[in-house]
C-alpha cells in the first residue's frame, strides 16, 4: 500500500437533506486521523478544506436540489483528488456529504484511465444511491452518486468525468445495504451493480462476502476506490448521521470488511464521508470511523496468517 497519504477536506452539505455535514472534516482531525495513520508508518500531508459554494437550502428545480453548487464542489474535488493521486500519493477525502463522491470517484476513474487499469469501487452504505431526478423522493443529490458514476444523471455531473461512465455498474460493489427506494430498486437492478444487502451479509456473512467482492476485484486487476458513508454502521454505535437506519454493520463486522480490503493490497483512494457532529455524543462517531480506517490502513490484532499452536 501507498505509504503517503494526503488528506483532503471537503466541508459540504450541499447534497444533503439536513445541515451538518460541513463539520465531517473537523471531526475527523479532532479525533485524531492523522496521528493515527502517522503512528502506523504513513507520511500524512494535511492539504487542508477545498472551497465552495454555502449551502443555499432552496427546494428541488427540475429534480435536483443545489445541482450547480454541487456541480461547483465536485470539479473542485476532482481536481484537487486527482492531483494528489497522480503526484503517487493515497488521497482520503474527509466529508462532507456523500454528493461529493462524484468528484473523487471523477479523479480515480481519470487516473486509472491514464495508467490503463480498471477501476472498481466498494460502496460502504447503508443506501445504494442510485436514484435520478425522475424517482428521487428528496432531489437530494446525495442520494445520486453511484447512478452519476455509473452513466445516470444530468449532463452537468456527468461531464465532471473522464469518461461516460465513470466506473461500470458491474464493477461497482454495495456493502451493507438496507435502504432502497422502490424504483431506484429496479435501477440498480438493471444496471448491473453488485450488492451485499444486509439480508446476503445475515446469511453469509461479512467474510464470504469479502471474499467474493475481493476476487473478483483480483481477478479483473483492479484499483480498488472505497467509499465508506458512517451510515454504513448501525446507529447504535454510529449515532452522528443525518440518515440513521437501524440494522446496519456491527463493529466487528465492519472491522473485517477494512481488514480484508487491506490485505487485498489494492485501495487506492478513499472517501470517508456523511459524518455529522451536529448529530453526534462526544464525537463518538468521527472516533470509530478513525478505529475503522486505521483497520483499512493495516492496523490488525495479530497477521491473519497468524495461529496459536499448543507448544
Amino acid at each position: 500500500m501507498n505509504k503517503n497519504i494526503s488528506l483532503i477536506g471537503v466541508p459540504s452539505d450541499i447534497g444533503a437533506g439536513d445541515r451538518g455535514a460541513t463539520m465531517g472534516p473537523e471531526a475527523l482531525r479532532i479525533a485524531g486521523i492523522e496521528s493515527e495513520l502517522t503512528n502506523l508508518g504513513f507520511n500524512v500531508k494535511d492539504t487542508g478544506n477545498l472551497f465552495g459554494p454555502k449551502n443555499p437550502e432552496r427546494p428541488p428545480e427540475d429534480g435536483y436540489r443545489h445541482l450547480r453548487e454541487n456541480v461547483i464542489w465536485c470539479q473542485n474535488i476532482q481536481e484537487a483528488v486527482f492531483t494528489e493521486i497522480n503526484d503517487g500519493r493515497l488521497p482520503i477525502m474527509l466529508g462532507g456529504d456523500h454528493a461529493m463522491s462524484i468528484g473523487s470517484i471523477a479523479a480515480v476513474s481519470r487516473y486509472c484511465a491514464a495508467h490503463d487499469k480498471k477501476l472498481c469501487v466498494i460502496w460502504i452504505d447503508a443506501h445504494s444511491d442510485f436514484n435520478t431526478a425522475d424517482i428521487s423522493p428528496s432531489g437530494n443529490i446525495h442520494g445520486m452518486p453511484v447512478a452519476v458514476a455509473a452513466g445516470y444523471g444530468p449532463k452537468e455531473l456527468l461531464a465532471i468525468g473522464h469518461n461516460v461512465p465513470m466506473v461500470a455498474a458491474a464493477d461497482i460493489y454495495q456493502v451493507g445495504i438496507r435502504s432502497v427506494d422502490i424504483a431506484e430498486k429496479l435501477l440498480v437492478t438493471d444496471a448491473g451493480v453488485v450488492v451485499y444487502d444486509m439480508r446476503c451479509i445475515d446469511e453469509i456473512g461479512m467474510r464470504e462476502a469479502m471474499v467474493q467482492v475481493l476476487s473478483d476485484v483480483t481477478e479483473k486487476d483492479a484499483h480498488i476506490h472505497v467509499s465508506f458513508d458512517v451510515d454504513s454502521l448501525d446507529p447504535t454505535i454510529a449515532p452522528g448521521v443525518g440518515t440513521t437506519i437501524p440494522g446496519g454493520l456491527t463493529y466487528r463486522e465492519a472491522q473485517l470488511c477494512m481488514e480484508m480490503i487491506h490485505d487485498s493490497g489494492r485501495m487506492i483512494s478513499l472517501d470517508l464521508m456523511e459524518i455529522n457532529p451536529a448529530l453526534d455524543f462526544q464525537n463518538s462517531t468521527a472516533k470509530l470511523a478513525i478505529e475503522l480506517t486505521a483497520s483499512l490502513f493495516g492496523r490488525q490484532i495479530f497477521s491473519p496468517n497468524t495461529h496459536n499452536r499448543k507448544k
